[in-house]
C-alpha cells in the first residue's frame, strides 16, 4: 500500500467563460506545480489529472494536444501526451463546448527531493479555425511511495 507524500493543485481558471484565449500550434502552459518528494521510498510515482475547456464556433473536428512535462525550461521531460479530437457539435456560428480531462502517471521518476510538473495545450499543425480556451483549467498531482 502506498503512502501519500505530497499533493498539489494548479488552478489556472476556476469557472467557465473566464477567459477567451485562442489555441495555437505553439503550446500554451495552463498549469504548473511542484511536489515535495524528500523522504520518498524507491517506488515513487506521481499521478496527475489535467482539465482544459474549449469552445468553437465552427463545425469541424479539431485535434487538441495535452502534454504533461516533468521539470521546467529546456531540460524538461515529456511524461504524458494525449490528443483529443474535439468535435464541434452544431452549425456554423453555434458555439460548441468540450471539456477535456486527461489522467496519467509518472512511474518511478528520479527523486531529487522536489519535482515540478507543467501542463500545456496546443493544436498540432494548427488549423484555420482554432478553438478557444474558455475555462476551467487545472492540473492536479499527487506523489506516492512505498
Amino acid at each position: 500500500m502506498g503512502t501519500l507524500i505530497d499533493a498539489r493543485t494548479s488552478q489556472n481558471i476556476s469557472m467557465s467563460g473566464q477567459i477567451a484565449i485562442p489555441i495555437s500550434s505553439t503550446p500554451a502552459r495552463f498549469g504548473t506545480l511542484g511536489l515535495v518528494t524528500a523522504g520518498a521510498g524507491p517506488n515513487l510515482r506521481v499521478q496527475f489529472t489535467a482539465t482544459v475547456a474549449i469552445s468553437s464556433l465552427a463545425a469541424v473536428l479539431v485535434p487538441v494536444l495535452i502534454e504533461i512535462y516533468r521539470g521546467q525550461g529546456p531540460g524538461r521531460v515529456l511524461v504524458y501526451s494525449a490528443t483529443e479530437t474535439a468535435p464541434a457539435a452544431g452549425a456554423l456560428l453555434v458555439a460548441s463546448r468540450n471539456i477535456i480531462t486527461v489522467t496519467g502517471a509518472d512511474y518511478r521518476p528520479p527523486n531529487p527531493g522536489f519535482l515540478a510538473y507543467e501542463a500545456f495545450v496546443s493544436i498540432p499543425g494548427g488549423v484555420p479555425v482554432a478553438p478557444t480556451r474558455t475555462g476551467p483549467e487545472s492540473l492536479n498531482a499527487a506523489a506516492y511511495s512505498d
